[in-house]
């Protein structure tokens, strides 16, 4: 029995006590509740209901939360991800469970149709998925985990079997999906950027003729609020887009949608540094990771950094101010300079003038200049974003900004893994204080909401599914790492995972090894 089964088993009478002895509704079982009952065997689903299948990016937040209470299930959950990988690299946004009705969620394996589609990618003859991706948040986590118990990653050879899988699929990544020729990678969909609904692919999405309603059913209705979800309109343009990708045998770089995204490519960075040092565990320097790293946030800085408005904003690869969609031109950038600092030129495409919390998700990065980082604070905790003072979560969006809806999908509520990510950058970059009140706010919220999808900004009202899997996840995380520690967080100290007060029965410890 592995350590999630034991803390979430109901104890007999003559059980050996924990030491120390937990509270039964204390939020840390609570969590781990949440875990077990979304764990299927080999993964997590983010929540029975409307998300009955695997995704990507989850499964990475998940795998940092449940190292603490199992490392062997937390590496399981991102090996069965990466068995999914595609031949060219590129980990699919959904793994499919096919013992669940085709009728649960759309769209389906049916609609990916990933064996014959993605034939010429490489997709996999054994397991259906998606065609399109999700944020790299996997190399961080796979990280961490090794880190939650060497003496078993080692033993298992995690790391030996993980590193080549993940290196292909940053070098998908890097080459592939280098669209605007800067040296970052685009997203040629809005679900793969995350942030599904963001008001930051209004302009971009505009050029996008909507797919007829008939010709699709949207099953995310059967469970949540038409007024919280994507509007029929823009769901239309989310299946188009998905159906000319697929219908091009999912290759890269003829649709017209392209942007090259701030917290995207900020995780793309951060995942680099945790591969340098997953590198050097094996036996490497690491060297070439984390000078690639550096390149990387020079790019991020040279192609979307706004000193003007002190954060970040996305790259619309295809747009063209001429064209009046909204988005702003280089040579239009409130600091005069255009972003790649050759006089007569600038790189592809317009800044798009949204403000998400995506441009915020950067301050993760160990090695920005001090002064981004500074303003980063600035913007988070100021009138936009309102951290700390009108808000306890960020917002997903600009809370001045016209598009702004506290409780419609990323246009305005506050997500937890994006609380999370901050909460990481503030402490990275000494703002122990801030930090401390973030992370505060991210645990009463997730306790007080049943472990929410999001919650409205300023009431911390539940919005989405309740028993939300990486809520639950960065929660115990969070619970774990204590407020003194300042580690960047792909290197943070190892563990002890049989210490007691990571919730080990005495007589059991280290029973999650079989």
């Amino acid at each position: 029995m592995d350590r999630t089964a034991q803390l979430t088993a109901r104890r007999a009478e003559r059980d050996i006590a924990y030491d120390p002895p937990p509270m039964a509704d204390s939020l840390h079982i609570r969590a781990a509740r949440v875990l077990e009952a979304n764990w299927t065997g080999t993964s997590t689903v983010p929540s029975r209901g409307l998300y009955p299948h695997q995704w990507s990016w989850d499964s990475a937040f998940i795998a940092i939360g449940l190292r603490h209470l199992s490392p062997l299930r937390a590496q399981t959950e991102l090996e069965t991800l990466l068995g999914a990988q595609w031949g060219d690299g590129r980990v699919p946004h959904i793994v499919f469970n096919p013992s669940v009705p085709l009728d649960a969620y759309f769209p389906s394996p049916d609609f990916w149709r990933s064996s014959t589609a993605g034939r010429a990618a490489g997709a996999p003859r054994t397991v259906q998925t998606s065609g399109i991706v999700q944020p790299p948040v996997h190399a961080l986590a796979a990280w961490l985990v090794h880190r939650a118990d060497p003496g078993l990653s080692r033993a298992r050879g995690f790391l030996t079997r993980v590193y080549p899988r993940l290196a292909a699929w940053h070098r998908y990544l890097l080459h592939q999906r280098d669209l605007g020729g800067g040296g970052l990678a685009s997203v040629v969909h809005p679900w793969e950027q995350g942030m599904d609904n963001s008001p930051c692919w209004d302009a971009p999405l505009s050029r996008i003729s909507p797919a007829p309603a008939r010709s699709f059913r949207r099953a995310d209705l059967d469970h949540g609020a038409a007024e919280d979800r994507p509007t029929d309109l823009d769901y239309g343009r989310y299946v188009r887009l998905a159906t000319e990708y697929r219908d091009g045998g999912y290759a890269d770089g003829s649709g017209d949608f392209a942007v090259e995204d701030p917290a995207f490519n900020a995780l793309l960075i951060a995942s680099e540094h945790a591969l340098a040092e997953i590198a050097r565990e094996l036996g490497a320097t690491g060297t070439a990771r984390h000078a690639r790293a550096e390149r990387l946030t020079a790019a991020l800085i040279e192609r979307m950094w706004d000193p003007a408005e002190g954060m970040f904003f996305c790259r619309d690869v295809r747009g063209d101010s001429a064209r009046g969609d909204g988005a702003r031109s280089d040579g239009a950038r409130s600091d005069g300079v255009r972003g790649d600092g050759v006089q007569g030129g600038g790189p592809a495409g317009v800044l798009v003038p949204e403000r998400s919390v995506s441009g915020l998700i950067p301050l993760l990065l160990p090695t920005l200049p001090r002064d981004i980082a500074a303003a980063l604070v600035r913007t988070a905790h100021g009138p936009h974003f309102g951290l700390g003072d009108t808000t306890r979560l960020a917002p997903s969006y600009d809370l001045l900004g016209e598009a702004f809806d506290p409780h419609r999908y990323w246009r305005g509520p506050a997500w937890f893994n994006t609380g999370w990510l901050l909460e990481r950058g503030l402490r990275t970059h000494g703002e122990r204080e801030r930090a401390d009140a973030l992370r505060t706010a991210v645990l009463d919220l997730a306790s007080a909401t049943d472990f929410a999808e999001y919650v409205d900004p300023y009431t911390g009202e539940a919005c989405g599914a309740t028993g939300f899997g990486w809520t639950a996840a960065l929660a115990l995380d969070l619970l774990h790492n204590e407020p003194a520690r300042d580690e960047p967080p792909w290197d943070a100290p190892a563990r002890d995972p049989h210490d007691a007060t990571q919730f080990a029965v005495n007589e059991l410890k280290g029973g999650d090894r079989g």
